[in-house]
């Protein structure tokens, strides 16, 4: 595997009154690699389910998905009610995680409160590590790492060591126990398969020790003697902290290296102590870094490592000498104006992130001084005031998109539309956006029906949206004036130009066959790009839908082309796979270097073909995408041309 260029990805661990302030501070880096058991954070925007439907295992991993993890923990709590058991034991673990993700652990420890019955090994496990979690965030720490000491060694290892070890090496450094702190990340890091996830790794316990230095604690260095990794760690905590005092510790830093040639820490020392580095413009200040905001941590951790890794790609991309240093916070556990707060007072020039709509509406109604930020998520139009100064909005939003495929329709000549949408706040939202579009260009949506994506027949929704239910009562009423049964083929509506089906990708596979069963395969279908997973055999499920996606995804473009590269240069040939949420990081460090190089005066002014589609600003400084159109044919999605509205 190739070794990534060096880095400057400090850690965000600051003092603070706060009863929890050792466990809050720490950073993405802490839990780059770690497994987790919950599902990743997709499609960013808050989307709370709606009306009074039964619960839905499906709808509740959706949910989690696209990141309310508050309404997702409400959907595996229903579950929970509405079974028994292990089931029952099973969903309320679930909710639990996903309270956890949603920064609220009051409500986790309700959830896990409610589970009855003795647990098995397993799940008993799992709810050890939620505990211990919740005593972390909630200023409990020696409750927390009591926990984790109780848990029997035959659960700390398996696929959930990663996360027992990043746990363990927190609540060390939160109830005064830094050696075990850096003895559990050294067997973290042994878990870790990237480079560039491992120098991360050492850049948060570097942080660590450097804080609790800081604030007194002592690391007694003596006590590893025996283990020169775990002394060399434990001696530069208080260079580190000296060194941030004072400005320097030139001489401290020449004989710790001296006494730990080759130590983990060596490059961490050389670029804490010398190498700040610069962006592409004016110099950086002292101590001036570019913050992301990401709740990293928990349930969320494999989506937010996605655009986290696409930041570093973008960082990668610029040269070694003009990077600027990177600081994540942890907004998952960290509260939006503190971490704000914190970037600010620690020199921040940028920020990036935060996520989540309710973390951007915390950003927006944040008191006090902060740099200029790029929101990862457009504010909630029914917000009703304007974005602060200096605040830019950057989304990857299915409303957007809803409104692309409606003037993608027009284009196409297809005016007369009806809509088949998920029956959720998401489905909704996705609808307004498409109907307000389509009527703007001329267009008209004829009618609407909703279903519920976990259901497997969606005849009822189908045939309401089609009119089929009015072909089969005219066939009543002749059949009871003849009195005898009729040969009979359904006829759906005739005036029907093209049908918008936005769909998670799951339910789309489910609702194309059945369209074409009901007569409907012939329509031409518009979708958003959730429909569409790349390299599913089950994709010629999907053989005709229209969407828009990203370049990233369709391998299209010179953005792509330079994501590839950076991916490459810095995770290996050998990469895994990345989604739309790598891309979106890496387009999200883009539109950073723009706006820093030159902030513009109009909207006009800024313009980036990127990896996650054309990017523009508007004049209320939310950026908007023009995607690659795709169709799918024979399983594959093959780009269409660009048309433009008449």
């Amino acid at each position: 595997m190739n070794s990534a260029p060096r880095l400057r990805i400090e850690s965000a661990l600051t003092a603070t009154p706060h009863r929890a302030r050792a466990s809050r501070w720490h950073t993405a880096a802490g839990l780059l690699g770690v497994t987790l058991l919950g599902l990743a954070l997709a499609g960013c925007a808050s989307l709370g389910g709606g009306g009074a439907r039964p619960a839905s295992l499906e709808r509740a991993e959706t949910l989690a998905r696209r990141g309310d993890a508050a309404a997702a923990a409400r959907e595996y709590a229903a579950l929970a009610e509405d079974n028994s058991g292990v089931d029952a034991q099973n969903y309320q673990l679930r909710a639990a995680e996903q309270w956890l993700a949603a920064g609220q652990p009051d409500q986790a420890r309700q959830a896990i409160s409610a589970i009855e019955g003795n647990l098995a090994a397993e799940p008993a496990a799992d709810r050890a590590l939620i505990t211990a979690e919740i005593a972390l965030l909630t200023g409990l720490a020696p409750q927390g790492w009591a926990t984790l000491e109780a848990l029997p060694e035959s659960q700390r290892g398996g696929p959930r060591a990663a996360r027992y070890l990043g746990l363990r090496q927190r609540l060390a450094f939160a109830t005064g126990r830094p050696t075990d702190g850096v003895r559990a990340q050294i067997a973290r890091e042994r878990l870790l398969s990237a480079d560039v996830e491992r120098l991360a790794s050492r850049r948060e316990l570097y942080g660590q020790l450097r804080d609790a230095a800081g604030r007194g604690i002592k690391l007694e260095p003596a006590a590893a003697a025996g283990d020169p990794i775990v002394r060399g760690w434990l001696e530069i905590g208080p260079i580190a902290a000296a060194a941030e005092r004072a400005g320097g510790a030139g001489p401290a830093i020449a004989s710790w290296r001296a006494r730990f040639p080759g130590h983990p820490a060596g490059e961490l020392v050389k670029a804490g102590s010398s190498d700040a580095g610069s962006s592409a413009g004016t110099p950086l200040a002292p101590g001036a870094h570019v913050a992301l905001l990401l709740p990293v941590s928990g349930r969320t951790a494999a989506a937010s490592a996605q655009i986290r890794d696409g930041v570093l790609a973008g960082l990668l991309g610029l040269p070694a000498g003009s990077r600027p240093a990177l600081r994540v916070y942890d907004t998952a556990v960290m509260p939006v104006a503190d971490a704000l707060s914190e970037a600010a007072r620690a020199g921040a020039e940028f920020v990036i992130g935060p996520l989540t709509r309710e973390e951007v509406t915390a950003a927006a109604d944040a008191q006090g001084r902060r740099p200029t930020l790029l929101a990862l998520n457009f504010l909630p139009a029914e917000r009703g005031t304007p974005a602060p100064a200096d605040f830019y909005q950057f989304a990857l939003s299915p409303e957007d998109e809803a409104r692309l495929a409606a003037r993608r329709a027009i284009a196409d000549g297809r005016r007369r539309a009806v809509a088949l949408v998920p029956a959720d706040d998401w489905g909704t939202r996705v609808l307004a956006a498409f109907r307000e579009q389509l009527e703007a260009d001329g267009g008209q949506l004829l009618g609407s029906a909703v279903y519920v994506p976990g259901q497997a027949d969606f005849s009822r929704p189908i045939q309401s949206v089609l009119r089929l239910s009015d072909s089969q009562a005219r066939r009543k009423r002749l059949e009871s004036i003849v009195g005898s049964a009729l040969t009979f083929q359904a006829r759906r509506r005739g005036d029907i130009d093209c049908i918008f089906v936005p769909a998670p990708a799951a339910a789309a596979r489910a609702l194309r066959p059945q369209l074409r069963f009901h007569f409907a395969g012939d329509i031409p279908a518009y979708a958003t790009s959730d429909a569409y997973e790349p390299g599913l055999a089950a994709n010629q499920d999907l053989d005709g839908l229209i969407f828009p996606e990203t370049p990233w995804l369709l391998g299209s473009g010179e953005a792509a082309s330079r994501l590839r590269a950076a991916q490459r240069d810095a995770w290996g040939a050998d990469a895994p796979s990345r989604g739309r949420l790598f891309a979106f990081g890496y387009d999200a460090f883009q539109l950073y270097s723009a706006l820093r190089a030159g902030k513009p005066s109009s909207a006009n002014e800024l313009q980036i073909d990127g990896a996650t589609g054309l990017l523009s600003l508007d004049s209320e400084r939310r950026v908007h995408r023009e995607l690659t159109w795709a169709q799918i044919g024979g399983g594959a999605a093959r780009v269409l041309a660009v048309t433009k509205v008449p």
